[in-house]
């Protein structure tokens, strides 16, 4: 019998490593006290790491793993999303639930990042009204609950993965011949 390994197999472990350093990018600058919504050039580098170049490595990773030691050199276009997506959700899954779970135990975060929101938000906009401006942040708070914060975080990384594996696997793709 010929066993074969799922791409989201081998995928797993890589995003697992990638929803572990975006904890580890929530809880550094948290511990050293730099508010990331003051530091925009620190906020700008975060989210390109996190958005472009960490999704990007590890569904490389993943995908190229998969294709040299478990498909004997082959890759198709199919195994390449399915590896890719996987790395994502996975990370997202881990960074969501994580972050879920860092604002239930330090609420202060989620007040202070409010706060610091309001503060941002009169200085750019001066003529806002006291509504517009409560009303603003009610809708902040809103999309910082549990339940939009994980499976909105989830879904925006499935879909960055599926961009990326679209790409990944168009580079990587070497199907393997048919015999008859």
């Amino acid at each position: 019998m010929n066993e074969t390994t799922s791409p989201a197999k081998v995928a797993i472990q890589y995003g697992v490593i990638f929803g572990v350093i975006m904890i580890l990018e929530l809880v550094i600058p948290y511990v050293m006290g730099i508010n990331l919504l003051e530091n925009k050039t620190l906020g700008l580098v975060f989210n390109l790491v996190n958005y472009l170049v960490l999704p990007i490595l590890f569904i490389y990773l993943a995908v190229d793993n998969f294709k040299k030691n478990h498909n004997k050199g082959f890759l198709a276009f199919g195994q390449a999303l399915k590896g890719g997506v996987t790395v994502t959700v996975i990370a997202g899954l881990v960074a969501g639930v994580f972050t879920v779970i860092f604002n239930l135990i330090f609420p202060e975060y989620l007040a202070e990042i409010l706060s610091k929101t309001r503060e941002m938000m009169i200085e750019t906009n001066p003529s806002m009204t006291q509504e517009q401006l409560d009303t603003s942040v009610e809708m902040i708070k809103k999309f910082s609950s549990p339940y939009i914060t994980l499976p909105v975080t989830v879904a925006m990384y499935a879909f960055i993965g599926l961009i990326y594996s679209l790409i990944i696997g168009a580079i990587l793709k070497n199907d393997q011949p048919q015999g008859y």
